[in-house]
């Protein structure tokens, strides 16, 4: 190559989950040999259609990186949504970048999701120059690591990843390699009841500034027919606004946020969670930054054990769980369905409009917030799905509109495997199937409902008690020799033919009547 070729400059295209500095593609990277392109595209906005705030969001958090980046002197190829020449795809406006900067090389971190990355990875083939693609290296581990871990393993299972990972970041660890406390994982201590008038801290919330006013006139303008309101919108979008959220959370929430992790309350949407998790998927927060100041606050005495363990264990255990098990088994895992379930999603997803009052809730928080924590997320939205037989694929997609923070990698086997059990138990070792009993006693939600937890078939019966058992019951060649609810069956026989009867009944009648969704939500065409 030509010496004069040489000073062409290295072009870097960020993704929209990719707001670092620290990026691998960005650092170690000098400013007057680099092209930073960032690219808002149609593809990405409309390949679901996303909640309004998760459009919103992701937009005004790359605008203002951009506007960061130019601050701090760095080149900014910035390409709105609304630009006439908009190509409507990552590889579309990559090549019209290429013939704008004509760089000697591309240098990209890998995706976060199988789709994007397979695109990607054509990129070497298309454009006459080389191209780089560095791991993701915000991660504890890498997704060679993980598959290194899995390979020889007839069964996966969080916990003993997590201790991996507690043992390779050093988090909660003593001296003698032992964990803090004595033990890995606390959470049955965990899994208290809410109180009585719970008044948990308001979480930091941070008024629209001018660029996300204008973020958010494009999104109703564009995206008007999408799922979700803009109306509360209130996310951090740069990263001093969400180091501003976790002062908050560290500062106020952290002491309770382990024993009420599980707790529900009827109209309180956040209680002690630390909503965080948009700006740790957006790349605007560290996640191994938070565990090392959750671990500190314990160390100070500012936090209890159990909290601070429960927080470390959802970033460092469960989120780089799923992210490893995601590209372990994609792409089969999106087709995945173990149990045949085939209900569509029913209607009240989308309206909320159901007598049952923890869905409504759950719905009209995911509606107005693009949020729901994630015991709402699992043992009410996820157990409905579930035990009614909902297609793991509509169930999916609707996972993936509506929350702000949803990508694929996170959420598809926290829908598929966790919620769903669609991949047969390689993720989670048992259904996470309950009745009305485990909602009653987690939230408040069914003291004012018109159906009772503890009626059990019939009329006014909780329909989540007939629908747990009609599950058991045809999946019973399935799930009876499942070591952890293989018992449960011998409660069922006991019930004799006629309870178990009036059972199967309530659930089928109750089935026969739920209305299935009227109109494509989730995705266009």
């Amino acid at each position: 190559m030509a010496s004069s070729q040489d000073n062409r400059p290295v072009l870097v295209p960020v993704l929209g989950d990719q707001l670092t500095r620290a990026l691998a593609s960005i650092r170690g990277r000098t400013k007057d040999d680099t092209v930073i392109l960032m690219m808002e595209v149609w593809d990405e906005a409309t390949y679901v259609r996303h909640h309004k705030q998760k459009i919103a969001l992701i937009f005004s958090a790359m605008r203002h990186f951009a506007a960061e980046l130019r601050n701090a002197g760095w080149q900014v190829d910035y390409i709105r949504l609304d630009d006439e020449d908009n190509s409507g795809s990552f590889t579309g406006e990559v090549a019209r970048a290429v013939e704008r900067h004509d760089p000697r090389a591309i240098h990209v971190v890998e995706a976060g999701e199988w789709r994007v990355q397979q695109a990607i990875e054509e990129w070497p083939d298309k454009f006459d120059c080389d191209v780089d693609i560095l791991p993701d290296d915000r991660f504890v581990a890498s997704i060679a690591e993980f598959r290194e871990w899995a390979e020889d393993r007839d069964t996966f299972r969080m916990e003993f990843f997590y201790r991996e990972m507690r043992r390779k970041t050093g988090l909660l660890m003593t001296a003698d390699d032992k964990p803090e406390g004595g033990e890995w994982n606390l959470d049955k201590q965990n899994r208290e009841s809410p109180e009585n008038d719970m008044d948990p801290p308001e979480r930091a919330k941070f008024e629209p500034d001018e660029i996300t006013c204008e973020v958010i006139a494009l999104v109703e303008e564009q995206f008007g027919e999408h799922f979700g309101s803009l109306e509360t919108f209130c996310w951090p979008v740069t990263r001093d606004e969400a180091e501003e959220a976790a002062d908050r959370f560290f500062a106020e929430r952290i002491e309770k946020f382990g024993p009420y992790q599980d707790a529900m309350v009827h109209g309180q949407d956040d209680l002690y969670h630390s909503m965080l998790s948009t700006s740790i998927n957006l790349g605007l927060l560290d996640p191994l930054e938070l565990c090392r100041r959750a671990e500190q606050a314990y160390r100070d005495g500012k936090a209890p054990l159990n909290s601070v363990e429960g927080f470390i264990r959802q970033l460092i255990g469960w989120r780089e769980y799923v992210r490893g098990f995601y590209w372990y088994f994609m792409p089969g895992l999106e087709s995945a369905n173990q149990l045949n379930a085939q209900r569509g999603l029913p209607e009240f997803y989308w309206t909320g409009e159901t007598d049952m009052r923890c869905l409504a809730d759950c719905v009209r928080s995911t509606r107005d917030n693009a949020h729901a924590h994630h015991i709402q997320r699992l043992m009410v939205l996820g157990n409905f799905a579930l035990l009614a037989g909902v297609n793991p694929r509509e169930v999916q997609d609707w996972y993936l509109v509506v929350y702000a923070d949803a990508y694929e990698w996170v959420e598809l086997p926290n829908v598929s495997a966790m919620i769903l059990y669609a991949d047969g138990g390689k993720l989670a070792s048992k259904p996470y199937a309950a009745s009305g009993n485990y909602i009653n006693k987690m939230s408040d939600y069914c003291k004012e409902c018109r159906y009772s937890p503890a009626k059990k078939t019939g009329e006014g019966a909780c329909p989540f008690n007939p629908l747990y058992w009609h599950f058991m019951h045809r999946h019973r060649d399935r799930l009876e020799q499942n070591h952890r609810i293989g018992r449960i069956y011998s409660t069922w026989d006991r019930m004799g033919e006629e309870k178990q009867r009036k059972y199967l009944d309530s659930a089928e009648a109750f089935l026969d009547v739920l209305e299935p969704a009227k109109k494509t939500w989730a995705r266009n065409g």
